[in-house]
């Protein structure tokens, strides 16, 4: 136990400079790393504790003065960790021509200025300055986008790095952010927390601390003044808790040191990797194409031997056949895909930030849009967790409205009994509002709670009615101190917490223990009575309060008992008890005191939410520590217990082998009294994560079994056998978790969403998202968030697939005609970047619409182009190419300039260019909709890069001359070739009425369709048809 002396509180603190060397000096030498012995000596020589307080002028029950922390803040530093040093932007730059396609086109530039520079010294350069330029603007533009997705990620691990812990300043706990931590702060952890900066301990009670993080020992540490008195940033508290001094803040701090030298790098996601696939494919594509097109145009060359090319030699015209063949490689291989979806996801997360959603994992953002099933808390998440005591049974007298104070009270030693247990055995605190720190026009006068929500709940109770100071009664208990009182902290696998609290007026200590009614209750032989005697427990009474429970459990009360056992010290040894002692020998025959029902009601915006989901496609299932009947009537209430819904308690759960669970799970709503490992085995049935794949690993996990014998008869099963019955790679799970515990089922989810307020650090740091106002109706946000990534890029792959199939076809036909191409290399680059940057801008910043959640999510293996995508992106591909042949044969006929000029090549140019702006409308519906022009105003990046679009369009048409070999057009000429761009509009339309619907098999999740998908003939019709019409309206035109 700590030393329980008082170290005097100096209001005061340092100025010269002198002594806040020596107490960096003093500070520094006792907390060097991987030193304990040395560190612990150093401490000793210093005066321990006591020495430490007084020299950061501080104190053990104070803590330190708030009049000085501005003070001890410049002087000694802040608890801000050093960010990673980042990227300059001349880097990302640098790194932009680590591209290969880049090197080609650069080898491609300096041998075409070179050639061109030597046949013709006045504007032989243009190409190949034309090309570097392109090289640059594409590099610029990726640089640009991947220094602001750096910064876009700083903000967002800044927002996640700030926590709340509770101080004592001033006498007063204080619950502040982590980054306002000083040197002399008294710092009070639990388990579950994360150290937030370097200390010594004041105060402590089983205090065991996971070092693993920073040192890689991989055992927990037990922590105490005489052997090891230090706490180090980063760690976690995995059992007990404790108060400490401040030592080592933010970048002085071991944890700090360390972060300085990090540098964390974003892993592809999945969406990411599936992109990178299809881009590879669509590049050998292009790569073919380029190939053909550079033989089809050798071969015009030397055997054809066509009179344009008379003059030209063999060497030039292999030049501009391998530029044009590098050119279509450029345009071919997608490289936007991935830009894409860096652009969409990175303003996702910034804007899912508002929506109160901090991505930690960027792969959380689009799994949660194909989620099937979420694992949902009850407390806190369905419900407000703003716990109130509305019914009681105390020492013997039912109260039906302990919601407000009542004419019946209690008196003498039982109320002082009944109190004294409320007092002692909680670890919350009850602050009351400070008027002085409410911002805005209305004052927040309701109490503020520091830690568990119904331990709050009694304490308000206990205030409320008896007017009791509970914080007086726990310093009179004289917790973690030598001789003092103990504290087991809650377990949420026991479900209960003890305290042994030392009597003032003699050497004798009271066991109080409080924890879920119908598990303390069977450890009760005696009730309180009114006048403070203990009665034997009959059998009759033992029914009546169970009756009492069931009764409360119905109408969704949560039911906690609170009990006592006189003479503890008679049973074990206080100061060395361990809370399996405690089970074992104290924790049975006590008196029951009082029997609360607490109520936590149901948040305004979750039935809605719920319902939200359901109708989405995603299994919404409650998994609770609370007893089956509260659970239930929670779970009615939020519509999530539907008829024929099955509810099971964790006993019944934990009893069923794999085979019986897989056939449970599709009707499971509700997993009442269910522990830690329940949540873990229902995550791991589901989605098959973290299941053992070997025997060895399944022997780890049950120790002493037989794997042949008993691999398919105990839970949670193992690989081989779930991926039979799994066939499509089973449920995308998002799960939500608040307590240390939730971890592993938090790390076996495709998504672990924890709780941003009531959640653990353990918990956050297990999770993929953390739900900053842990309400529900946030994850069904992330969610849409998820599904609108996942169809704006979809919409943008629509969009690129059909400038890449024209590109391509155009260029190909005309080297095999033996045509100029009409898209010389810096066109088709000019398209490259519209089709890639601009349009992963436009189509991947897109915002999120509500009727995303009218279908169901999609399978994990569900192709990313759908049958519609494919008749939109054939049909636009087919008019486009239509248009284009057509202009290349009767363009000089209707505009009256010469065939194959650069007049001629202008308008053709001019046409597919805004085939392309307006075909951009038609990408932002990827289905049957039409509505091209939709909800603009919610799109202002759309609109700019349209703008910027036309605007760039116009000065290269009308300015470029020979760099980009372009000619000026007429009034005339715009309006007629942006009047043919803008039926592709109408073509949106057309396509749209041909039926391709979506095959239902891509779809996961409830709700499955009944009908079995059957291709519609006039729609395989279209999609074989359009290629082969398009090439013979070329041949035809060509022959005319």
């Amino acid at each position: 136990m700590a030393n329980s002396s008082t170290g005097q509180n100096n209001k005061s603190f340092p100025v010269d400079e002198s002594q806040v060397a020596g107490i960096k000096e003093l500070l520094t030498s006792i907390n060097q790393p991987q030193a304990l012995a040395e560190n612990l000596r150093k401490l000793l020589s210093s005066g321990g504790a006591e020495g430490l307080l007084s020299l950061v002028h501080s104190d053990r029950t104070s803590g330190a003065d708030k009049s000085s922390i501005v003070q001890r803040r410049e002087l000694l530093g802040t608890n801000a960790l050093p960010a990673a040093p980042r990227n300059s932007f001349w880097q990302l730059f640098v790194d932009t021509f680590d591209d290969a396609t880049l090197q080609i086109l650069i080898a491609a530039a300096v041998v075409s200025l070179c050639i061109g520079i030597y046949d013709d010294p006045t504007t032989g350069y243009v190409e190949g300055l034309a090309i570097l330029a392109a090289v640059l603007i594409v590099s610029v533009v990726t640089a640009v986008n991947d220094y602001q997705k750096e910064s876009q990620f700083r903000d967002l691990s800044a927002a996640n790095d700030d926590i709340d812990v509770v101080v004592i300043r001033s006498g007063k706990a204080t619950q502040i952010s982590v980054h306002d931590i000083v040197v002399g702060d008294v710092v009070c952890v639990e388990a579950g927390d994360q150290i937030p900066c370097d200390g010594v301990l004041l105060q402590y009670d089983g205090l065991q601390v996971d070092e693993s993080a920073l040192t890689g020992e991989p055992e927990d540490i037990d922590k105490d003044d005489s052997h090891d008195p230090f706490v180090l940033s980063g760690c976690t508290v995995e059992a007990g808790s404790a108060q400490f001094l401040a030592i080592a803040v933010g970048k002085n701090s071991q944890w700090g040191v360390i972060k300085s030298k990090l540098d964390q790098e974003q892993d592809q996601t999945p969406l990411q990797e599936k992109l990178d696939d299809m881009a590879a494919m669509i590049g050998y594509v292009g790569m073919a194409a380029a190939a053909a097109t550079f033989v089809a145009m050798m071969y015009i060359k030397i055997v054809i031997k066509p009179e344009h090319l008379h003059d030209v030699t063999v060497f030039n015209h292999a030049l501009e056949a391998f530029i044009i063949g590098v050119t279509i490689v450029v345009v071919a291989v997608p490289e936007g895909l991935p830009l894409a979806v860096t652009i969409s996801l990175a303003y996702s997360t910034k804007q899912m930030l508002a929506d109160q959603n901090l991505i930690r994992h960027l792969t959380a953002c689009e799994t949660m849009g194909n989620a099937t099933n979420i694992c949902s808390d009850k407390t806190g998440t369905l419900t407000e967790n703003r716990m109130t005591v509305v019914k009681g049974w105390f020492a013997n007298q039912k109260d039906e409205d302990a919601s407000i104070p009542s004419g019946k009270k209690l008196t003498g030693s039982a109320l002082n009994t009944i109190l004294q247990g409320i007092a002692c055995c909680s670890t919350a605190r009850v602050v009351p509002a400070d008027p002085s720190e409410s911002t805005g026009p209305v004052q927040d006068t309701r109490p503020h709670v520091i830690g568990n929500k119904t331990e709050a709940a009694l304490l308000i109770w206990a205030k409320t009615h008896y007017n009791d100071d509970c914080e007086l009664r726990r310093v009179k208990a004289k917790f973690g101190t030598k001789g003092g009182s103990r504290l087991f902290p809650f377990s949420s696998a026991r479900k209960c917490m003890s305290v042994l609290v030392h009597s003032d007026d003699s050497a004798s200590y009271t066991l109080y223990h409080k924890g879920a009614a119908e598990t303390v209750l069977e450890n009760c032989s005696k009730y309180l009575d009114v006048d403070g005697t203990e009665q034997k427990m009959s059998a009759a009474k033992k029914e009546e309060f169970r009756s009492l429970i069931k009764e409360y459990a119905s109408k969704a009360l949560r039911c906690v008992v609170i009990c006592h056992r006189f003479g503890a010290e008679k049973v074990v040894n206080i100061e060395k008890a361990t809370v399996d002692e405690l089970e074992k020998k104290l924790e049975k025959d006590m008196t029951l005191d009082a029997l609360v029902g607490i109520v936590d009601p149901l948040r305004d915006d979750v039935i809605d939410a719920v319902s939200t989901c359901q109708r989405s496609g995603i299994f919404v299932r409650m998994v609770t520590g609370d007893n089956l009947d509260t659970a239930k009537a929670i779970a009615k209430e939020a519509g999530i217990l539907t008829e024929g819904g099955i509810t099971m308690e964790g006993s019944e759960f934990r009893k069923l082998s794999p085979a019986q669970l897989d056939a449970v799970l599709p009707k499971l709503q509700v997993l009442a009294r269910s522990s830690p490992e329940d949540k873990h085995v229902l995550v791991q049935r589901l989605n098959g994560g973290l299941l053992p794949e070997t025997e060895e690993e399944w022997l780890e996990a049950h120790p002493g079994r037989n794997f042949l014998k008993e691999k398919d008869l105990l839970l949670p099963g193992y690989k081989e056998e779930w991926a039979k019955q799994n066939i499509h790679g089973g449920e995308v799970v998002g799960v939500t978790g608040d307590g240390t515990n939730d971890g592993p089922a938090l790390k076996a989810a495709d998504v672990g969403l924890s709780m941003g307020l009531s959640g653990t650090d353990v918990a956050k740091k297990a999770s993929d998202i953390i739900i900053m106002d842990d309400k529900f109706s946030s994850i069904v946000k992330a969610v849409l968030w998820g599904r609108s990534v996942f169809d704006n890029i979809r919409k943008f792959l629509q969009f690129q697939l059909t400038v890449n199939v024209v590109a391509l076809t155009i260029t190909f036909l005309s080297a095999i005609a033996g045509y100029k191409p009409p898209l010389n290399a810096v066109m088709m680059l000019w398209v490259n970047l519209i089709m890639d940057t601009m349009g992963a801008l436009a189509l991947g910043t897109e915002p999120p619409r509500a009727e995303l959640l009218d279908r169901r999510p999609y399978r994990r293996d569900a192709s990313l182009i759908s049958r519609p995508m494919w008749r939109n992106i054939l049909v636009q591909a087919t008019y486009q190419l239509g248009l284009l042949v057509v202009l290349l044969n009767k363009g000089p006929q209707w505009f009256g300039c010469e065939d194959g000029s650069t007049h001629h090549f202008t308008i053709v140019f001019n046409a597919f260019v805004f085939c392309q702006v307006f075909n951009e409308f038609n990408a932002r519906e990827i289905g049957d909709r039409f509505d091209p022009f939709r909800a603009m105003s919610g799109s202002p990046m759309f609109l700019v890069v349209i703008f910027f679009t036309v605007s760039a369009q116009w000065l290269i048409v009308e300015y470029g001359g020979d760099f980009t070999q372009t000619y000026p057009l007429s009034w005339d000429e715009w309006k007629i070739t942006a009047s043919l761009g803008a039926v592709s509009i109408p073509f949106g339309f057309i396509m749209r009425q041909i039926p391709v619907p979506e095959d239902p098999e891509t779809f996961a999740g409830i709700g499955k369709s009944k009908k079995k998908f059957k291709a519609s003939f006039l729609g395989t019709l279209v999609l074989v048809l359009l290629p082969v019409v398009a090439a013979l309206i070329y041949q035809l035109y060509n022959e005319v």
